[in-house]
């Protein structure tokens, strides 16, 4: 049976866990990447499946409108949000290339782009990094334990020890309002 109390203790064991893994570096490198790409116009990408294209879009939301200042907007693009681009392309051709073809659109060097997969093996956000290292751009993974296949392509990899989805959402919550608030602070004073 679950209650509020027990599940509170489990996020916040996992919180403790994750936190224990040291990630304040990596974190920090994901956050002077955005800030380069974004001072110098260049995009930042977001994208994920399911409660990780909705956290997407939260977090492209933060960008473009703001998280705690105000501040210009910042130019970022969540690939999970225009039903026309990710339906006609499906339909016609696969949802495995779904980001990848937008990244081909959106993407440019200098840019970066954060993907969210709670198992790291989404094989949309998998191409989508691909295509993205190809052009020369930076890549953020939010993942699972391990990092799944996204761990290899990774220039900064955000892995929450835990193999349970909704956990592993629970952190990631906690990883990206840490990361609007750091690139918008930056950004925000500049």
């Amino acid at each position: 049976m679950f209650t509020l109390d027990s599940w509170l203790a489990e996020a916040e064991a996992l919180l403790a866990t994750t936190r224990a893994q040291g990630l304040d570096s990596v974190m920090q490198a994901a956050v002077d990447a955005t800030v380069a790409a974004l001072s110098a116009n260049r995009p930042l990408l977001v994208c994920g499946n399911g409660g990780s294209a909705a956290d997407a879009q939260h977090i492209v939301g933060e960008m473009v409108g703001r998280f705690l200042r105000e501040r210009r907007a910042l130019k970022a693009i969540c690939l999970s949000s225009n039903p026309a681009v990710l339906t006609a392309w499906s339909n016609d051709y696969s949802y495995a290339t779904v980001f990848s073809r937008q990244v081909e659109a959106y993407g440019e060097a200098g840019g970066v782009i954060l993907g969210l997969s709670t198992s790291g093996n989404s094989e949309n956000v998998v191409l989508a990094f691909e295509t993205a290292r190809q052009l020369g751009m930076t890549t953020i993974g939010l993942t699972g334990q391990g990092g799944g296949r996204m761990a290899a392509l990774s220039d900064h990899l955000l892995a929450v020890p835990s193999r349970s989805t909704p956990a592993i959402q629970q952190v990631h919550l906690a990883f990206y309002h840490c990361y609007c608030a750091a690139v918008e602070a930056r950004l925000a004073d500049a």
